[in-house]
Parts: structure tokens; C-alpha cells; sequence
């Protein structure tokens, strides 16, 4: 048994050191590195973090350009989700005696949406678009089932997801499934923007415009043209996969994904309790890794002290406001900036706030199992002894051995894809087929420069649509 408080506790201090170590590469502009590092930690993760080892993997190895191996990680996460909607009960036991730590990583909804994103965002730079398709109808499916299954206020529906799909779609030259695409990620904005700061992009405003207009669909361009008054389409064109011209589509990172942090209660049960946790609170200060030993030992001896641990939500904001981007050719020069699309950040809130009201159910739960589980113990220990003296001590011993275990293992599940940028901006250009100097700049609020320019070089085949990435870690 204390074995396993030995494994257990602290187990976050490696995890953290190593999204520091990422986080510093991706800040030098080695995403090569980064992935190294994460490949490098795969047996730390361990078993019950697979599937989370692997949309690591799969998110750095994107960002280093090697979209084919980041797809054979995502997909073997894919194939982890599917093992894991069977429950293990000796986990869900283990859990309850210990923490939810030991229960495999299951990835929060938003999380699974995105595996898939990136995958499809893998194969439309490979130009695979019949893949990138598929990964399309998966995330419509994901997202369908999601919404037969949960509450209408919880998350149910990922805004940039089913725009990327109407993306692609138009890419490949499905005109009609981008539209109901674009439609739907209409509909997802204007639903996120109850609970978060986006709002609709104007990209896609003009985007279902242009198609209503070329599908000939008068009643939904009449409805759009109303419902954006002051916005014309941005082409005649009845999509940009027609005609001579192509398409540059540069979707931006920024920032960092919000990390966990535990939150621990620790509740007196007695007045002699409350004065012992209102000292120790003046003496050690507010709970910490450091300091949870120490208050442990004294909660544990005192006996009426219960602790519940809840995980809390650190954001990360990005300081980029927008993006510069700058297409240069022989004869034409284009520049545009980026606007937001998608807020992790926010995302991970919601669905963070979505499933608090059971984290803190199985947290009071877990707490009272284990307090009586140390009073249980205590007997069981003690009873074959005969001497009563030496009985009394051992089940004195053994209960607060049993409580200072409970109270040190009590810990929050702070896992979650931290690979993951802040928000995503996206930036796109319409040219003529020909060759490219592409750059980017990330600008913050003041509009200077953050980071380093980034340059590529692209060329463009009559409707052609080439997507480009760009990480900015501020």
C-alpha cells in the first residue's frame, strides 16, 4: 500500500519539466527537438497515459513537418479512444481508494474532436485530399454523436472543426457539403460565443455568401445577405477550386494550451480539527507539493480531518493579436492578417466546467471511502491480537498510518493535451497559379513584432489549395 503512495505522489513534477523542456523548443523554432523530447518521455507516460503520449506525439511531429508519422500516432490514438470506452472496474476501484491518476486517460470531448483535426489538417498538406475527407466525415460523426449524448449547455459542437471541414470540402470541390460545412460552423459560433469571446469570422460570413450564391440557393443567400448587412462575397467565383486561380490557407498557432493545477480542501470534521488546520494553514501557508507531507503527517495523527483535491484551470493567453501574411509573386503582391477561429483555451473551460460537478461528487466520494477504508484497516489489523494493550496500539498505528496515506495520495487529475497552442488564426489568399514567397509575422496588440519572420515558398496549380502552419509560442 505504501508502495503505491510512493509512486504516486509528486508524479506531476516529470510531466512538468517536460512540457517546459517542449515548450522551450518550440519558443527556439525547433519543433524537431520538442518531438524529440516527447518521444524521448514515452515510458514515463506509462500505461495509463497512452493515449496521451500519443497526441503529444502526434501534435509535435505535426509542428516538425512529418505529417505522415503524426498521423500514424493519431491514428493509434483513434484506435485507444475506441479501447477505452470499455471500463476497467479494478481501476475504477483503484481510483476510488487512491486517485482518479490511475485511471487510463480518456482525453476530454474537445480533445478527441481534435485528434481528428489534425489528422485532417495533416493530409491537406500532403495534398491527400480523399484522407482528408474521411477525416471530415469523422468529425461530423463525433460531433453528432456528442450532441445526441450530452446536455444542450455542455459542449457539443467544436466552431473551427466544422469550419476546417467546409475547408476542405471546397478544396476538393464538394461545393455542396462545404456549404452545409460552413452552415454548421455558423451555427457553432454563434452557439460559443454564449460562453466564450468568439464570434463569427468574417471569412465565413463571406464564404456562405459565395456559395449560396453559386448553388443558387436564394432563400439561404437572401437570409445571409440579411443577416450581413454590411459584407459583400469576396468572389463571383462559384468556388475557388474553379478557374485559373488557387488558394494559400495559413492557419497559425499561438500561445500554449492552459495546464491543471491541484486545489486542495482539506475540511475539519471537529473543532479540534478546525484549530489544528487554521494553525497549520497560518504556519505552512496555502497546500503544496512541499508542504502536503508535513500537513498530511498532522492531519493524519489528528484523525478528523478530511481532504478533497480538485483540479484548476491555469490559462495561457497568447499575446498575438494577429498575423501579417504576405504573398509575393512575379506580378502579384498580397497582404492580409490572420483572425481568431479558435480558443483552446476557452474550449478546454467549457468543457472543464461541464464535468466539475462530478469531479467534485467523486472527489467527496473518494474522500469518505478512504477515511473509512482507514478506520477499517486499523480494526482488521489489530484484530488477531489477543493482548488488548498491544491490540489498541496497533489499530492506533495502523489508522493513522492509513490516514497520513490517504491524505498524501489525495491528488487531482491534471492531465491534458498541453501540445495543444492557446488559439488558432487562419489567413487565406486567392492568386493566380505560379510561385510564391509566403512570410508571416505574428503581431501583438500594439501591432510590433513578436518572434521571427517566417518565410515559405509555395507553388500553386490552377485551383489548387495549399495549406501552410505556423507556430508562435508567445
Amino acid at each position: 500500500m505504501f508502495v503505491v503512495c510512493g509512486h504516486v505522489v509528486g508524479c506531476g513534477a516529470g510531466a512538468s519539466t517536460r512540457y517546459a523542456r517542449v515548450e522551450a523548443s518550440l519558443l527556439a523554432g525547433d519543433p524537431q527537438q520538442a518531438d524529440t523530447i516527447i518521444a524521448e518521455a514515452e515510458a514515463a507516460y506509462g500505461a495509463r497515459d497512452r493515449l496521451l503520449y500519443l497526441m503529444d506525439r502526434g501534435m509535435t511531429l505535426h509542428l516538425a513537418g512529418q505529417y505522415a508519422k503524426s498521423n500514424a500516432m493519431l491514428e493509434e490514438a483513434d484506435r485507444v479512444v475506441e479501447q477505452l470506452f470499455t471500463r476497467r472496474l479494478h481501476r475504477q476501484v483503484a481510483a476510488l481508494l487512491v486517485n482518479d491518476t490511475l485511471v487510463p486517460f480518456r482525453g476530454d470531448p474537445y480533445e478527441k474532436i481534435m485528434i481528428s483535426v489534425i489528422k485532417a489538417l495533416n493530409y491537406a498538406l500532403l495534398q491527400e485530399w480523399d484522407d482528408a475527407l474521411v477525416e471530415a466525415r469523422r468529425i461530423d460523426h463525433r460531433l453528432n454523436v456528442l450532441a445526441d449524448s450530452v446536455a444542450e449547455s455542455s459542449y457539443h459542437e467544436d466552431p473551427f472543426a466544422r469550419y476546417l471541414t467546409g475547408l476542405l470540402y471546397e478544396a476538393a470541390g464538394d461545393r455542396m457539403n462545404a456549404f452545409v460545412a460552413y452552415r454548421k460552423a455558423y451555427e457553432a459560433y454563434r452557439w460559443a460565443h454564449q460562453w466564450s469571446t468568439l464570434t463569427v469570422p468574417a471569412l465565413l460570413k463571406r464564404d456562405l455568401l459565395r456559395l449560396a450564391k453559386a448553388l443558387q440557393m436564394d432563400q439561404e443567400y437572401t437570409l445571409y445577405r440579411e443577416a450581413f448587412p454590411d459584407l459583400e462575397p469576396s468572389s463571383s467565383r462559384a468556388s475557388y477550386s474553379d478557374g485559373p486561380y488557387g488558394r494559400i490557407v495559413m492557419l497559425s498557432y499561438h500561445g500554449q494550451a492552459p495546464h491543471f493545477e491541484d486545489r486542495w480542501v482539506d475540511i475539519p470534521i471537529s473543532l479540534e480539527a478546525l484549530t489544528l488546520v487554521l494553525q497549520t494553514k497560518r504556519l505552512l501557508g496555502d497546500s503544496t507539493f512541499s508542504t502536503r507531507e508535513i500537513e498530511s503527517v498532522l492531519y493524519g495523527l489528528q484523525g478528523r480531518v478530511v481532504r478533497v483535491a480538485l483540479p484548476h484551470l491555469v490559462p495561457h493567453k497568447s499575446r498575438v493579436a494577429f498575423g501579417t501574411l504576405r504573398v509575393q509573386g512575379e506580378t502579384v503582391a498580397i497582404q492580409t492578417q490572420t483572425i481568431r477561429v479558435y480558443d483552446v483555451t476557452a474550449i478546454a473551460k467549457k468543457n472543464f466546467n461541464d464535468k466539475f460537478p462530478k469531479l467534485l461528487v467523486r472527489a467527496a466520494a473518494r474522500a469518505a471511502v478512504k477515511m473509512a477504508s482507514a478506520e477499517g484497516l486499523g480494526i482488521g489489523v489489530s484484530a488477531g491480537i489477543d493482548d488488548k494493550a498491544a491490540q489498541a496500539i496497533v489499530r492506533v498505528v495502523a489508522t493513522a498510518l492509513a490516514r497520513i496515506f490517504a491524505l498524501q495520495s489525495e491528488e487531482a487529475d491534471k492531465r491534458s493535451w498541453r501540445t495543444l497552442p492557446d488559439e488558432i488564426h487562419l489567413a487565406r489568399v486567392e492568386v493566380p497559379p505560379g510561385t510564391y514567397r509566403v512570410t508571416f509575422q505574428a503581431m501583438n496588440q500594439d501591432g510590433r513584432p513578436l518572434g521571427r519572420l517566417l518565410t515559405y515558398r509555395v507553388t500553386l496549380a490552377p485551383g489548387e489549395t495549399r495549406f501552410m502552419i505556423a507556430r508562435i509560442m508567445f
